[in-house]
């Protein structure tokens, strides 16, 4: 093979290379098993701490996750506080 072929064939594995890698840089990946949002199993299962925190009593394990959320925005706790906020609004 002639030099400026080898230099061509080299030059050009080298700029795949370095495309591929940049397009698996910008790849966002996520184990399917280990995300959260796309597991039912975990919004069937009872919160880890609803035993020791009764304000965790009822909630699911997606539910416990997201409840420090809940408690910053407002979100009413309770079925009581739910429907008082219903009949503030009205």
């Amino acid at each position: 093979m002639k030099k400026s072929a080898l230099n061509f064939v080299l030059g050009a594995a080298v700029v795949g290379l370095a495309v591929y890698r940049m397009s698996q840089k910008e790849a966002v990946k996520i184990i399917e098993d280990t995300d959260m949002r796309n597991s039912e199993k975990i919004d069937k299962q009872e919160s880890v701490d609803a035993e020791k925190v009764p304000e965790e009593k009822g909630l699911t394990q997606y539910d416990s996750a997201l409840r420090a959320e809940w408690v910053a925005n407002g979100f009413p706790q309770t079925h009581m506080e739910m429907e008082g906020y219903g009949e503030q609004k009205n």
